[in-house]
């Protein structure tokens, strides 16, 4: 099954301090999701925000909310982040040994979100083989979890086809790195969810760059 092409703003880049203009700006500018990524200090270093700034986010933004969970414990957290309006809920499968991943994918599953799991880097897709049944979305880290601005990392690209080959038939997102230079060939590898922080937010007309990704996306589909 083709799923569609799908350019996610990360509101880690945006402003925060408006970040109810800087959702309007990017939904207005022609995005299909809203990237969230949650830090908890602790699976990686750095803190963003929690379930009452998801829950405002929510209030404004009519598009679906992506929440990418870099935290240890989703098992506690998941519950929260549902409530405050995550549409689809993805977690790492680096913290498995936390719990049951497949019971907290399926209950993300039965609270009516989508339910993903994530892989860092250095983390063979393998690892995601006994999950893939519940699996809805997978998100590829292009870069290692936790700080924006990193450069993309080409190397992770044969994941997605070796997702492909592990029998899973969802989502496959890119996060990390993405932009005008690495989108087709993300595209190209078989991504189709694109996750893009600094090369949404920080350019001067967001409406022509997520048009301008779009582009290179199709130009990596048909190569």
């Amino acid at each position: 099954m083709a799923h569609p092409l799908r350019i996610a703003p990360s509101l880690l880049a945006a402003d925060f301090a408006h970040l109810a203009d800087e959702i309007r700006s990017v939904e207005a500018a022609g995005a299909d999701w809203l990237h969230l990524d949650v830090m908890d200090g602790h699976f990686v270093p750095n803190l963003t925000f929690g379930p009452p700034v998801v829950a405002a986010m929510n209030r404004v933004a009519t598009l679906p909310l992506d929440v990418h969970l870099m935290i240890t414990d989703p098992w506690q957290y998941a519950d929260a982040f549902l409530d405050a309006g995550a549409d689809l809920l993805t977690f790492h499968v680096e913290v498995e040994e936390g719990g049951d991943v497949a019971a907290l994918l399926r209950h993300i599953r039965a609270r009516g979100a989508k339910a993903g799991l994530s892989v860092q880097p250095d983390t063979p897709v393998e690892r995601l083989a006994p999950y893939v049944a519940e699996l809805d979305l997978v998100l590829v880290m292009s870069v290692f979890a936790g700080f924006g601005g990193q450069k993309f990392m080409p190397e992770v690209l044969p994941k997605v086809g070796r997702l492909r080959e592990l029998g899973f038939a969802g989502e496959v997102s890119m996060d990390g790195g993405i932009g005008p230079g690495t989108i087709a060939q993300s595209r190209a590898a078989g991504t189709n969810v694109f996750v893009a922080g600094t090369a949404v937010f920080g350019a001067a007309d967001r409406t022509s760059r997520i048009a301008e990704l779009r582009e290179h996306a199709a130009a990596g589909a048909s190569a």
